[in-house]
């Protein structure tokens, strides 16, 4: 099983600890926050007071023997990159860092994050799109120009087949997957039908997503 050591326990690194902990794997939350590591105690296997600066305390902790560290340091930048760099050099296998913005992504990436997330960012596209078009569930980026999107089936859809749609044609979006209450049809055919209440998992770029949103506003 996958051990976790989450680097910081603000809002959002608590968060990820607690719900690491709630599926069952072993997670350290370190803080230099007492009264922060009080709080998440409660919640995950080990809680330890440490700066995220101090290499010979994180070496201490061992925390080369953890699968992933996840350095949610937020205000302050040059901890963050800090505690990235000793985690990369102590030799966990895969740090992931959190970022306020581009610059420090870069830097971040430069000095050896295998991932780098912008939380604010990303929810920040999810609400968008949601304010954009009533009809886009969820939004995923995992590229650059590229998104997942989860978007509820128009009526025009319903009780037609893929093949008839022509959605990659139409919209230049690829369905991924249909999803009906809780089932999920995974690389469906072209034969399937969607129904009322269906939504589909699909992929495309930028320009194509906003294709699918923009026919969606003409409608309103």
């Amino acid at each position: 099983m996958k051990q976790f050591v989450v680097i910081g326990c603000g809002r959002f690194g608590s968060s990820v600890a607690k719900t690491l902990s709630k599926l069952g794997y072993d997670v350290l939350a370190i803080d230099k926050d007492p009264d922060k590591v009080q709080e998440i105690s409660e919640y995950v296997t080990h809680s330890v007071q440490a700066d995220a600066v101090d290499e010979n305390a994180l070496k201490t902790l061992g925390i080369r023997n953890f699968d992933v560290a996840i350095v949610t340091i937020g205000s302050d930048i040059q901890a963050s990159i800090m505690g990235t760099l000793i985690a990369k050099e102590l030799g966990v296998k895969k740090v992931i860092s959190k970022a306020q913005n581009e610059l420090h992504g870069k830097v971040l990436y430069k000095i050896g994050a295998n991932k780098v997330i912008f939380p604010e960012r990303d929810i920040g596209i999810r609400v968008a799109h949601n304010l954009v078009s009533s009809n886009i569930l969820d939004v995923i980026e995992f590229a650059p120009d590229y998104s997942i999107i989860e978007v509820a089936a128009k009526e025009e859809w319903e009780d037609k087949s893929l093949k008839d749609l022509k959605l990659p044609k139409t919209y230049g979006v690829s369905v991924m997957a249909i999803k009906t209450g809780e089932d999920v049809n995974i690389s469906p055919y072209a034969e399937d039908v969607v129904k009322r209440g269906d939504s589909l998992i699909v992929i495309g770029d930028s320009a194509s997503l906003k294709k699918l949103e923009e026919k969606e506003n003409d409608k309103k």
